[in-house]
């Protein structure tokens, strides 16, 4: 094989290999594309799901955050009713307790009233001896009636005329006046047994409290009508406080 042979050989091989490197260069090249352009695509797929859940858990704290807003002034509006409807209820009862605190004006029909008391309060207790407490500017008129009203508890009950102490040294608190603080009473009187276990409270200001505790539900339903499917009705006008 002469020189010429020789080199022709040589360049065929040398042909033969860059041809070859340069195949497996490209078919390198096209796998490396093909895998950057899967780990691209499981990038940007990761991403749009980090950004995704992302956005889901925004709108989520953004619906609970407005769901606890609602609730906040739910609430605030429902106070706000029903301290309106506490005002509302204690004013009527401050007007109920001035109007009660006139009855003692008129000694003649108070006299009588208080008479009743007596005469419910010894039906009540049916005890041979009673004592009874009242305000002080009622000392005269209890004295006045307690005689008379032992009597015909007799003779409603059927007993003997009990034996009935008025206390003459202490006495129940006086009458509601401007300016004035500490316990008050509208009016009545307070009986107990001899032994002071059992007592009848039979004053206005128990009376009135008792008949406001058992009355409320109707003055409620009156005042601010019965609720149908919500938690609130529309709030009626408060009074004038005039």
């Amino acid at each position: 094989m002469n020189e010429a042979e020789v080199n022709k050989q040589i360049q065929q091989m040398v042909h033969f290999i860059r041809q070859e490197a340069e195949e497996k260069a490209n078919e390198i090249a096209v796998s490396t594309e093909e895998e950057f352009n899967i780990d691209k695509l499981q990038m940007v797929d990761a991403e749009k799901k980090k950004i995704r859940a992302d956005y889901d858990r925004k709108e989520r704290l953004v619906t609970l955050r407005k769901k606890i807003e609602n609730s906040t002034q739910l609430n605030a509006q429902r106070l706000r009713y029903l301290h309106a409807q506490d005002d509302l209820l204690r004013r009527m009862r401050d007007a109920a307790e001035r109007q009660l605190a006139t009855i003692s004006n008129q000694q003649g029909p108070y006299a009588k009233f208080l008479e009743a008391l007596i005469i419910q309060g010894l039906l009540r207790l049916r005890e041979p001896s009673v004592q009874i407490r009242c305000r002080k500017d009622d000392l005269h008129l209890v004295q006045a009636v307690i005689q008379s009203a032992c009597e015909i508890y007799a003779n409603k009950a059927t007993v003997e005329v009990p034996k009935v102490i008025v206390d003459d040294k202490v006495f129940l608190p006086g009458p509601p006046q401007p300016g004035q603080y500490g316990s008050t009473c509208l009016g009545g009187l307070v009986l107990a047994t001899k032994d002071g276990q059992i007592v009848l409270d039979n004053t206005l200001d128990a009376r009135i409290q008792i008949v406001f505790k058992q009355q409320l539900p109707e003055i409620r339903k009156r005042l601010f009508g019965v609720r149908k499917g919500g938690p609130f009705v529309v709030e009626p006008p408060l009074p004038s406080s005039s």
